[in-house]
């Protein structure tokens, strides 16, 4: 089984309990995260992060889900609703949603070195 690996050492030493609320408000309240105002180096990371979690749930895959899930997002569908369609089986979702939670965990650690830029300025 293909397993997952941070390939960069990440370090979040947040005393806010403030900032953490409002990178996690930012995530989990529908924000959209085009509608915040991120550089182009910032942006760049957050395709990266989620090309990165495309490849690795492919990884998981077998042949015609791969190509169901390439035509689900090819059509616009966001990642939940293009695994809704897959049947994956237990050992799958298992790995898919692991794949899924430490992305996000890499998206709220982008966006809190975001918020900490901005808020020491």
């Amino acid at each position: 089984m293909p397993g997952i690996a941070l390939a960069a050492n990440v370090q979040l030493n947040i005393t806010s309990s403030n900032l953490v609320a409002k990178t996690t408000k930012a995530v989990s309240d529908s924000t959209l995260i085009s509608d915040i105002n991120l550089t182009p180096q910032q942006r760049q990371q957050l395709q990266g992060i989620r090309q990165r979690r495309n490849k690795e749930i492919q990884a998981v895959l077998n042949s015609s889900q791969r190509a169901q899930f390439a035509r689900n997002l090819r059509a616009g569908n966001n990642i939940n609703q293009a695994l809704k369609t897959l049947k994956l089986q237990p050992e799958q979702q298992e790995l898919v949603d692991a794949i899924l939670k430490f992305t996000n965990l890499k998206m709220k650690a982008t966006l809190s070195r975001y918020s900490l830029k901005v808020n020491q300025k």
